[in-house]
């Protein structure tokens, strides 16, 4: 592109703005009343050139003007280097023009080669040539770009199959892959799959800014949801949205798209699908065409410039595929217990008060505390349920854990049968045998004030009435009606009833 000439007392001002004042391209734009783009052109020319500030001011207009002219016009017999192996190395990384340039020279040292300036302006005239995508450098392992492609596939049921597209930064290596639909689950597990496809895990994944996973759009700012931070913690990754409007952030996406769109979804044109499983067969081997498909101003294909590229770099995979998770703020109640969709799991009871966040997945509930996991239950759906784990609870809690059935009818048939049986009715006029298991200690604990004998007394009396409660048994004790007309044992003998669980109920 020929450099527009200005005159030659402006090229010097614009010179020592720059050489001698050190100030940026836009003042020196703004100071003298001209673009940007044309104090870069003088600058890079003066660059080329090897020109300093004093030079400038010493050389005459015609001298100036030859130098920097005269130089861009005379033939080269330069060794030219390869920029499209240049573009590709720069993706490594770590490796920098510098470099690339002191292995020119020594490639070529009985030649005549660039300086590194010259060196560097030729190859960016290169790279602007290429498209957005590949004009890019992206280090190898670095960004996994993902977007959903715009036009569908229609299935035979009257639904549509969304097309998820996935590629990487540097080889472009694609995956793409069919959803039902476009919500939070469907892109997470679609990225899930690109994973494993490219089997590793790059430092960040771009998305666009869809609703389904980010919750604060901000330019600057941008916030994903709590279930895809979970996603990518799991994965060892971080999720970093394009800025909304930027197109430039995300270009290898969006040519990735249109690739899939014109590579594998117009070849699938013609088929009839019934089901988003059957459009997956159909695109796997299109996928492998596409990804081995040779670049046209680059070496190799998308295949090859992964396994030399993107594969090293890439971080391993977890052991297991991330399970799909949502996270609900929790309170911790007086019961040490918190609820989630109406079903209370415990936590340890030293942090009653506390607001928690609930980790719920298919199969489990993991409750965090400040980020740190303080329990862990399997997930139960019966509403109005508890689930507890023993070592949650205060000591004296446990204590009354350990009190079961059997074991408080066998401390009543020490004392005799009569009490046995009471205690036995207590636990059976309850629908859970627990229920009762206050009211049967109690009156087992007269014993300790009036005697066992007057207990064995008073049960039977209470028993013969049909009224076996604690408080029954402790008037009859405490009216001393347990001494007067003293039952026989065959009188307090209850007939068969199917609500009575009877001692047996409890072996």
């Amino acid at each position: 592109m020929p450099v527009p000439r200005i005159n030659m007392r402006k090229i010097k001002d614009v010179l020592r703005l720059k050489l001698d004042a050190k100030l940026s391209h836009q003042q020196i734009a703004d100071a003298l009343g001209i673009s940007k783009g044309v104090v870069t052109k003088y600058v890079g020319l003066a660059a080329v050139v090897g020109l300093d500030w004093p030079a400038v001011q010493a050389a005459s207009d015609t001298e100036l003007d030859h130098r920097l002219y005269v130089f861009q016009e005379r033939p080269r017999d330069h060794v030219q280097p390869d920029y499209a192996r240049l573009h590709h190395e720069l993706r490594r990384k770590g490796m920098t023009l510098m470099l690339l340039w002191e292995e020119y020279r020594a490639d070529h040292a009985d030649r005549q080669t660039y300086a590194y300036a010259q060196f560097c302006v030729n190859y960016r005239r290169f790279a602007k040539q290429l498209k957005r995508s590949m004009r890019q450098v992206h280090r190898a392992g670095e960004k996994l770009f993902i977007d959903y492609a715009g036009p569908t596939i229609c299935l035979t049921d009257g639904s549509r199959a969304h097309i998820f597209v996935a590629a990487l930064g540097a080889s472009s290596y694609t995956f793409a892959c069919a959803t039902p639909r476009e919500t939070m689950a469907d892109w997470l597990a679609s990225t899930a799959k690109a994973l494993s496809f490219i089997g590793g895990v790059p430092q960040l994944i771009v998305p666009d800014n869809p609703k389904a996973m980010i919750a604060d759009a901000n330019r600057y700012e941008p916030r994903s949801n709590d279930t895809v931070l979970d996603f990518a913690r799991h994965y060892g990754t971080s999720i970093l949205p394009a800025r909304p409007r930027h197109p430039q952030d995300k270009a290898k996406a969006e040519s990735a798209v249109q690739i899939v769109e014109r590579w594998i979804m117009m070849r699938l044109r013609h088929q009839q699908f019934s089901n988003v499983h059957e459009v997956n067969v159909a695109i796997a081997p299109l996928l492998a065409m596409l990804n081995n498909k040779p670049f046209q101003k680059l070496p190799g294909s998308r295949a090859s410039a992964f396994v030399e590229l993107d594969a090293p770099a890439l971080l391993a995979l977890p052991l297991q595929r991330y399970e799909m998770a949502h996270f609900k703020t929790v309170t911790v109640h007086i019961d040490y217990h918190v609820e989630v969709d109406r079903h209370r799991y415990s936590v340890p009871h030293a942090l009653v008060g506390q607001v928690m966040e609930a980790r719920i997945t298919a199969t489990a509930l993991e409750i965090l505390h400040r980020g740190q996991r303080v329990a862990s239950h399997a997930l139960n759906t019966r509403q109005g349920g508890f689930t507890t784990i023993p070592a949650h609870m205060p000591a004296a809690h446990r204590a009354h854990m350990e009190w079961t059935p059997q074991r408080l009818i066998h401390w009543g048939e020490t004392i005799g049968p009569a009490t046995a049986e009471a205690v036995t009715r207590l636990m059976a006029e309850n629908k859970h045998p627990e229920h009762g298991y206050r009211s049967c200690l109690g009156l087992l604990s007269l014993a300790k004030r009036y005697g066992k004998a007057r207990l064995e007394a008073g049960c039977m009396r209470a028993l013969q009435i049909g009224a076996c409660q604690y408080r029954h048994v402790n008037d009859i004790l405490k009216n001393n009606r347990d001494q007067s007309q003293p039952a026989a044992a065959g009188d307090w003998v209850s007939p068969d009833h199917a609500h009575v669980r009877g001692p047996g109920y409890y072996q």
